[in-house]
C-alpha cells in the first residue's frame, strides 16, 4: 500500500511539474530584477480585522520597520498615517479593462501618494494607463502571478527567477515572494487572520454566504460584491479553495527555509498554521 501511495505521489508531482512549466510558457512575462542587497525585516500588513489592534495598540512597533500594504488598504483612512514603504495589488479586478466598484478610487489613491513607495503589480499590468498616471515617487515593479507546484528541485529555481510562485489564492503569497525578491531576510505577517470559516454559512435556500471582515469598515456596496462573488458557489468549492490557500503557505515556507528566509506570523488568532508565531511587541 505504501509503495502504491509513493508511486501515486510521484506521478502527481510529475504531472504538477509539467503543468506548471506549460503555464509558465503561456502566462509568464519578464519580472523586475531581484534586489541583490540583503535587508533585515519587513512587516506585511494583511487587511484582516486584527490589523486594527496593531494600529491602535502597537503602532510604535509597527512603524519601526518597513511596511507593505495590500489590495484595497489605500482607501482606508489610516493609509496616509501608516505610509507603507511597499504596496502590492493581486486581485484580478484591479487590472480589468473596465474598472468598477472601488477600483477607480483605489488607483486615484495610489496616484496621490506623496512619499517614496514601491508598488508591486502583476506583469500583465505593464501597459495599463493607470500605471502611467502614478507619481515619480512611486516605483513600479512587476511580478508574475503564475501558479506553479511540483518537484522542489525544479520549483525553487523557478520561484527564484520570478516567473512563477506557489499557488496565490491569497494576496499574502505574492506579498511574501515579492518581499523575498526585495532581499528581506525576516518577513512578519500581521492582519493575516484567515479565519474565513467563522464567517461562512449556508442559508435556508442553500446559498453559500461569506462576508470577510477587514480592519477597515466595509460599506454596503462591498458587502454586496462579496455576496455576488459567492453566487453559484457550493460549500465544497469554498473548502477546496481554503485547502489550496493553506497548503500553499507550506510550499512558501519550504521555499523560504531553503533560501534562509524567516517568516513569522504575528497575527493573534490566525488560522495559518505554516509559520512560527510571534508578537508584534516582541520584534
Amino acid at each position: 500500500m505504501k509503495k502504491a501511495d509513493s508511486i501515486k505521489k510521484a506521478i502527481g508531482k510529475a504531472g504538477a511539474s509539467l503543468a506548471s512549466l506549460i503555464k509558465i510558457a503561456l502566462m509568464s512575462r519578464r519580472p523586475s530584477p531581484r534586489v541583490k542587497e540583503e535587508k533585515d525585516t519587513i512587516i506585511i500588513m494583511g487587511n484582516g480585522p486584527s490589523l486594527r489592534d496593531a494600529i491602535d495598540n502597537n503602532r510604535e512597533a509597527l512603524m519601526a520597520f518597513p511596511r507593505m500594504a495590500v489590495n484595497l488598504s489605500a482607501l482606508a483612512p489610516e493609509f496616509r498615517e501608516l505610509r507603507p514603504d511597499y504596496y502590492i495589488l493581486a486581485d484580478i479586478a484591479f487590472f480589468l479593462k473596465e474598472k468598477t466598484g472601488k477600483v477607480p478610487a483605489l488607483w486615484a489613491a495610489l496616484a496621490d501618494v506623496e512619499w517614496p513607495m514601491t508598488l508591486f503589480l502583476p506583469a500583465i499590468a505593464r501597459k495599463m494607463p493607470e500605471v502611467e498616471c502614478l507619481p515619480p515617487n512611486v516605483t513600479v515593479k512587476y511580478y508574475n502571478l503564475t501558479p506553479a507546484e511540483g518537484w522542489k528541485f525544479l520549483m525553487h529555481p523557478i520561484y527564484d527567477s520570478g516567473l512563477a510562485m506557489p499557488r496565490p489564492r491569497n494576496v499574502l503569497v505574492p506579498s511574501i515572494l515579492c518581499a523575498m525578491r526585495e532581499g528581506f531576510r525576516r518577513i512578519v505577517l500581521i492582519g493575516a487572520d484567515h479565519n474565513w470559516a467563522k464567517t461562512l454559512w449556508v442559508t435556508e435556500r442553500n446559498r453559500v454566504v461569506s462576508v470577510q471582515p477587514h480592519f477597515y469598515k466595509d460599506d454596503d456596496a462591498e458587502l454586496r460584491r462579496a455576496e455576488e462573488i459567492f453566487a453559484g458557489v457550493h460549500i465544497h468549492d469554498v473548502y477546496e479553495n481554503y485547502a489550496i490557500a493553506f497548503r500553499s503557505y507550506f510550499n512558501v515556507k519550504d521555499y523560504a527555509d531553503a533560501r534562509g528566509v524567516e517568516i513569522l506570523n504575528a497575527t493573534p488568532g490566525s488560522f495559518i498554521d505554516a509559520f512560527p508565531r510571534t508578537r508584534l511587541a516582541d520584534l
